[in-house]
């Protein structure tokens, strides 16, 4: 890898194309350099964790109003929606989106954290809507998703967007624009155009994720993904976008950023060099935000060694500053502990997380979100008695990036009313690459038959894995297939312009 500083210009001061970060990521997409099978393999994993989690959202609200917005906008070739028929095809940039905001509506596909935080998984549906409108095989889409994987990740590395209160999702327009560059061996003044132009539309406020948390969270990577189409097409026709975006005077670092005399480090791979990011990144065990899913698994294993829970007096977390600020009682929003929150909100509330995890001693993506379930009084009254504290060193451990050191969860302290406590921690979730059972492709296709049962039919089901799980082979044809069908699925009949 190659550390490359990135900082504001004057518009007096010369700075070379080639030297701006959009045309060293647009280098890295057009790097013709072999994709690892370890990454095959594991963009193969994702593919099928995405489509799973698409499943068990696919009748919601929000998914179901993306499709209809998006059905109307027919094309052929095109590209399938989860859930229609595999004849039904639309406009690629409106099947992204579709099928993009099915993805995200349970917060339940991969992720990785480092100075920004990032489900890089929300690179693959824009890729796959364009490979089947434009017939891309199978080993050209994994080079793409594994290229949208590699910036993504890296842009998270060394450039944080929440301090500034800006969406993760300013990391996904230019992710998406270099993996579909490399999809589609574009030269690299092409996609150095479209990652311009991808970025400066897609950066928006964090407001998405905060209060009242509303569908919008769901809708924000699919529009960014959608964008990212368009930006591509529009370079594609020999147009140009803002620059140099990153470095302008008037660009991102300067007024969105740190300022002008901020200085950012961004690693990617040389010349040459494979791109295994992807292999940095995680799954989810758990339908909720990540930094719940180590704390998911310390809430069921503590619940297990409590039989009346009523005698608690107090539950301490202590944990990461994302995790106090973001979902603890740090972000200081009143519907993280209100039982009639929305869903988007709870599954930000690790307050609430905790409680029902520690109680049931488990956690399920529809059941432990349920209204009936959120209201129950014992349920509010243990949830009340939980609060965050930031611990430093977890903090430290959170951003740290060795292995033996790295953490996302925390160190929780019970505190009971005949003043005995119960002390226990855990670093990494169950499911994490160094958790105690680290997925593997058995869990992933464990995951899509629980997570589509009753949804699915089993034909159907083993239809997609055998396509999914022989990515690198399939042709333009196979590729076209590569979704589910849901029998029965309907439409809300909700109205809009479209």
């Amino acid at each position: 890898m190659i550390d490359h500083e990135v900082r504001t210009y004057k518009s007096s001061e010369k700075l070379a194309r080639e030297d701006q970060l959009a045309h060293k990521i647009a280098s890295v997409a057009a790097d013709p350099v072999p994709v690892d099978p370890q990454v095959s393999e594991m963009v193969v994993n994702r593919v099928i964790d995405n489509a799973a989690v698409a499943a068990a959202s696919v009748r919601r609200k929000a998914p179901t109003h993306a499709r209809e917005q998006a059905l109307p906008h027919a094309l052929t070739p095109g590209s399938t929606v989860f859930g229609e028929a595999l004849s039904t095809t639309i406009s690629p940039e409106w099947a992204a989106f579709a099928n993009g905001v099915a993805v995200r509506e349970l917060d339940f596909h991969d992720t990785f954290l480092a100075k920004e935080y990032s489900h890089p998984g929300d690179n693959i549906p824009p890729m796959i809507a364009v490979a089947q409108h434009l017939g891309v095989g199978g080993a050209d889409l994994i080079n793409g998703i594994a290229t949208g994987y590699e910036i993504q990740i890296d842009l998270a590395k060394g450039i944080s967007l929440h301090e500034h209160k800006i969406d993760h999702v300013a990391h996904l327009g230019p992710s998406v624009a270099a993996g579909l560059g490399a999809m589609l061996h574009l030269p690299v003044d092409v996609t150095y155009q479209a990652i311009g132009q991808a970025l400066h539309v897609t950066t928006a406020t964090r407001q998405s994720r905060k209060g009242e948390i509303s569908s919008w969270k769901a809708h924000a990577p699919a529009f960014a993904g959608k964008m990212a189409i368009e930006a591509v097409d529009r370079a594609m026709r020999g147009e140009g976008s803002p620059s140099p975006i990153y470095e302008g005077e008037d660009g991102v670092i300067a007024w969105i950023l740190s300022g002008p005399d901020a200085r950012y480090t961004v690693p990617l791979p040389g010349a040459g060099e494979a791109k295994r990011a992807i292999l940095d990144s995680y799954t989810k065990e758990h339908s909720a935000e990540y930094q719940a899913q180590a704390l998911i698994d310390l809430a069921r294993r503590m619940g297990a060694q409590i039989a009346d829970k009523s005698t608690i007096k107090k539950i301490t977390i202590h944990t990461s500053h994302h995790t106090h600020n973001v979902i603890g009682t740090g972000a200081e929003d009143p519907q993280k502990m209100d039982p009639k929150a929305s869903r988007e909100t709870l599954d930000h509330s690790i307050m609430y997380i905790f409680a029902v995890a520690m109680e049931d001693e488990g956690w399920h993506h529809e059941r432990s979100y349920a209204p009936e379930r959120a209201g129950r009084p014992e349920t509010v009254e243990l949830w009340h008695k939980i609060e965050t504290r930031e611990d430093p060193e977890w903090t430290r451990r959170y951003h740290s990036t060795d292995p033996d050191e790295m953490a996302f969860g925390g160190r929780v302290e019970i505190e009971f009313e005949d003043g005995s406590t119960l002390v226990d921690e855990l670093a990494v979730a169950d499911a994490h690459p160094l958790g105690a059972r680290p997925f593997a492709r058995e869990n992933y296709v464990e995951k899509f038959r629980t997570l589509s049962e009753g949804i699915v039919s089993e034909a159907e089901q083993n239809r997609f894995l055998d396509l999914a799980q022989n990515l690198e082979q399939l042709g333009a044809d196979d590729i076209r297939q590569l979704s589910f069908v849901v029998e029965g699925l309907g439409h809300s009949g909700s109205k809009g312009i479209f």
